[in-house]
């Protein structure tokens, strides 16, 4: 069992508060600890196993913290909790890729691995680990190298490839994918005890897929159904993979080396072996799917909050204003927004239409949160699982979904060597194990290396061809409407096409006890979802007087298994041989996400999803009568399959000279359904650096590196908003000492390049740490003196429903909460930015309808933002970082920092800020076929 610290050492663990619960079998699993140690695999002599097929020279690279190994038998977890030891290959990514925050000024080529891996075909002959033949299949042999532990899978049959693949993923993450296909069914507590967070995290995707077994099943039959031969090999790569994995839990469960959680939370007992676990079936693997798109893919809801702040707006305005006010907060298509697609070409999607028809807007006060949690018993019944389920409600129903990553990708025409150059990642939160699992796979029809999804990992989803890199962010244009549907006879009935119809009631009942893994009290509690045709209810209210019940359709609703055949496409160098194959294997991916792709001669740009053709009139933005003059074109309640955009109609493009993307808006005209898309969004971050680096020439993969770097440490505020505030806080001498100490501080700040950086690599205090404590004090208190006046009360609160203030690294937010690095991402920042520069005169583009500082007078603006700085200034940093079970209050670099969310029994230490990919790319590759 490895003790190795990696470089660049995370903070180390603390004591949990939980820890004597692991101690008290911790005499007895010691002495077992030999019948529990983790099989050895078979050392090999050292052979030549990279590969002829790979064009990258060299100079592909990737990183995923904190590493490989997700699995831990239960005397490794044990050791880990008392010791903080960790299992080989459970954390050596975690010092490398922290490494980068205070490393990347002095990077080099040369240097790039020392914080990525390298991402080449293969394992070279002297660092191959071990070998296995796994269930003793002649036709499949999983490598794993030295450095990381990855598995590189090689299949001379197709089956036994994907059987390779099932293996090692369960080798890998077995404990997390139960995990998962129990979120994705609504039955984690059950499995894993009634933590808050389990509950909390089983509704919020329960409310968004209430799915029956039935349901799960028709998902994978219709997306083999539809896609003829590729749905069949699906089909046949789907059985294979799952027959990987179940050999593995049947050896391990035999052998005594299945994950140790499996004992902690009493499936399994550590003496006699007794208690089983479940086998894999391809109903778990869309349940599984589920959870992904619903978190990473799925944008758009969020009409009914839409729909509250219009009439907050129309309340304090009258209706004309107060929809001009209403669409200027909204900033749909701003004029100021960074893109994507940034040479004027223009995608309309989603725009306002010019006579909106159908809208069915809720009676003022009416409107109530559909109920999903009924008959609350014990810990289930406290006051503290009532709070999670509204804060897992407000999570699932919000259109601002937390998904991320960020991607800078440079045409050859702008590099030094002649070839694209791309830095690219999803950001999916820190979580261990992670959430993703880094394989090789090579096999008749397969050849890739990247992520996967855990339990999904059939085919590399993100990651490197032959000759060719592809990655996503996520997107969020709209795919999810809301219907009023007329109720009839009773509240459970409703009416469709004329004809009064019963809802359809699922039910998901789950019962939990104390464990030693989780000490929550017994509880329980039913989730009871109504679905109706146009999809789950979500909202109860009246609409001139009519009582109705608001629901959620999601085109990727009773679709998630469709995209993988897009993925089939991606890993297969057979079909992507250039860009448009690209393009063409994105447009098989239902989910909303943004594809970027690069070989040594192109770049290429796709934004995929199912977007539904709306009815003629239909503003996506509010709800709409459930009528068939507002249904989607084409719609078939019975499949929910309907007519969407065409491939063209999606922003699209190839040889662009640059393209950045961190979840900013597409292209000119395409609207997403996520609020602020306006001047200022993280976007701009990345796209000021690249676009300096473009403009210079000579572009490479340290500069490339750099500048993401650089962009993942910024603070965007102080970088794009805070020169603005202190125009007019400066445009008089500032004579209280107080604001004029804040203001030095602020200023010189700025100066330095407005990072939140630590001094030196592992100080845990941060340059220019009083600045960063007064700005983060400062916002929320400036933001509501600039606008709540103007306002009002009500509808500066129902703006914030939908656009939060300002998302801090120390702030909680997110489905990951506090600690989980990514950060602004939502905020105020951009209707700051303009409404300063409105008050300043300085020219707007898509400006706010009024100037809300100080009602438009600089002095009067001035004296505001004066007034909350003084405020802000004289905060403690114990009063602006209070502390939560990780850090003491007034830590700020540890209130910043980023923990992994343990989702098992491994622990590991925090490390410092950095807004960046979870898993992330850096390649450039000098060949093609």
């Amino acid at each position: 069992m490895s003790r190795r610290t990696p470089r660049n050492a995370p903070d180390r663990l603390r004591t949990s508060r939980r820890l004597p619960g692991f101690l008290k079998t911790a005499s007895v699993c010691v002495l077992i600890a030999g019948l529990l140690s983790p099989l050895t695999r078979t050392a090999v002599a050292a052979t030549d196993a990279t590969a002829p097929n790979d064009y990258c020279g060299g100079q592909c690279s990737d990183i995923l913290p904190p590493g490989e190994n997700g699995n831990a038998t239960l005397a490794q977890i044990l050791l880990n909790q008392v010791f903080g030891t960790q299992p080989d290959h459970a954390e050596d990514q975690l010092g490398p890729y922290a490494g980068l925050a205070t490393g990347y000024s002095g990077l080099t080529d040369a240097k790039i691995n020392t914080f990525f891996d390298d991402a080449s075909f293969g394992v070279p002959s002297d660092q191959v680990a071990s070998t296995e033949k796994p269930a003793g299949r002649s036709d499949v042999t999983i490598v794993r190298d030295k450095k990381t532990g990855v598995p590189h899978i090689t299949g001379t049959t197709r089956y036994g490839t994907e059987f390779g693949a099932g293996f090692a993923a369960a080798e890998d993450r077995l404990w997390l994918m139960d995990v998962f296909r129990h979120v994705g069914r609504g039955q984690l507590t059950s499995f894993a005890g009634g933590a808050p967070a389990n509950q909390g995290l089983e509704q919020q995707f329960y409310r968004n897929a209430p799915y029956t077994e039935a349901d799960l099943q028709a998902q994978i039959d219709s997306a083999v159904a539809k896609n003829g031969a590729r749905g069949q090999q699906a089909l046949g790569d789907v059985n294979a993979y799952l027959a990987g994995v179940n050999a593995y839990i049947d050896a391990s469960d035999s052998g005594r080396y299945f994950p140790g959680e499996y004992v902690l939370t009493g499936h399994k007992d550590a003496i006699t072996n007794a208690g089983t676990i479940d086998h894999f079936k391809v109903t778990d693997l869309v349940a599984l799917a589920s959870v992904v798109g619903s978190l990473f893919g799925s944008g758009g809801g969020g009409e009914v909050n839409n729909a509250l702040s219009l009439l907050a707006a129309q309340a304090k305005y009258g209706v004309e204003e107060g929809t001009k006010v209403w669409e200027a907060f909204r900033e749909r298509n701003d004029p100021e927004a960074a893109l994507t697609v940034h040479g004027g070409e223009s995608f309309p999607y989603g725009a306002k239409p010019a006579d909106a028809q159908g809208e069915a807007l809720p009676d003022a006060g009416t409107v109530t949160q559909e109920p999903l949690v009924y008959d609350r018993t014990g810990s289930g019944a406290t006051a503290t699982a009532r709070s999670t389920s509204s804060s897992a409600a407000r999570t699932a129903l919000g259109s601002a979904k937390r998904g991320m990553s960020n991607a800078l990708v440079v045409s050859g025409a702008h590099t030094a060597s002649g070839h694209p150059i791309a830095v690219f990642g999803p950001q999916t939160g820190y979580f261990a194990p992670q959430l993703l699992m880094l394989q090789e796979i090579q096999g008749p029809g397969i050849s890739a290396r990247g992520a996967s999804f855990a339990g999904l990992s059939m085919y590399v989803e993100l990651g490197r061809g032959q000759d060719y890199s592809w990655s996503a962010t996520t997107s969020g244009q709209d795919i999810i409407d809301s219907y009023a549907v007329e109720l009839c006879q009773d509240d459970y009935h409703y009416l469709y096409h004329g004809t009064c119809t019963a809802m359809e009631k699922i039910e998901q009942k789950n019962a939990w006890k104390p464990t030693t893994a989780d000490g929550t009290a017994a509880g329980s509690y039913t989730m009871r979802a109504w679905r109706t045709k146009y999809g789950p209810v979500a909202y109860r209210a009246t609409v001139g007087g009519k009582k109705v019940a608001y629901t959620t359709l999601r085109s990727s609703y009773l679709h998630e298994a469709d995209s993988i055949i897009g993925f089939q496409m991606l890993n297969d160098p057979d079909y992507v041989k250039g860009p448009k194959d690209f393009q063409s294997a994105a447009q098989h991916i239902n989910y909303t996400f943004n594809w970027f792709y690069a070989d040594s001669q192109h770049t290429a740009y796709y934004n995929s999803g199912d977007n539904p053709v709306r009815a003629s009139g239909v503003d996506a933005e509010f709800p709409v009568w459930a009528r068939p003059a507002y249904e989607w074109r084409n719609w078939d309640p019975d499949t929910n399959t309907s007519a969407y955009t065409p491939a063209a109609e999606h922003p699209n493009s190839v040889d662009q000279d640059y393209y950045i993307s961190w979840n900013n808006k597409q292209a000119k005209d395409y609207t997403t359904a996520s609020w602020g898309d306006g001047s200022v969004h993280r976007g701009n971050l990345l796209d000021d650096r690249v676009k300096k680096l473009v403009a210079a020439g000579g572009v490479t993969r340290t500069k490339l590196v750099q500048a993401m770097a650089d962009a993942g440490l910024a603070d965007l505020r102080a970088e794009d908003v805070l020169p603005e505030l202190l125009k007019v806080v400066t445009s008089s001498p500032v004579t209280d000492a107080t604001a004029a100490a804040a203001v030095g501080k602020l200023q010189a700040w700025v100066t330095a390049g407005a990072k939140r950086t630590e001094t030196s690599a592992g100080s845990k205090k941060y340059a220019d740490a009083d600045a960063i404590r007064i700005l983060d004090a400062w916002w929320p208190q400036l933001v509501k003196a600039e606008f709540q006046p103007g306002l009002g009360s009500d509808l500066y609160t129902a703006i914030t429903d939908s656009l939060p203030v300002d998302e801090a690294p120390s702030a909680g937010h997110g489905p990951t909460g506090s600690h989980a690095g990514s950060s602004f991402q939502y905020g105020w920042w951009s209707y700051v930015d303009k409404d300063i520069r409105a008050v300043l005169g300085e020219p707007v583009r898509g400006g706010l309808p009024q100037k809300y500082c100080g009602g438009g007078s600089v002095t009067a603006c001035r004296d505001a933002l004066i007034s909350t700085l003084k405020q802000a200034a004289g905060l403690t940093a114990a009063q602006v970082y209070p502390g939560d079970d990780l850090c003491a209050a007034g830590d700020q670099w540890c209130a910043d920092s980023i923990n992994q969310r343990t989702l098992g029994g491994i622990k590991h230490g925090r490390i410092s800020w950095q807004n960046r990919p979870t898993f992330q790319q850096v390649v450039e590759y000098t060949a093609h076929r």
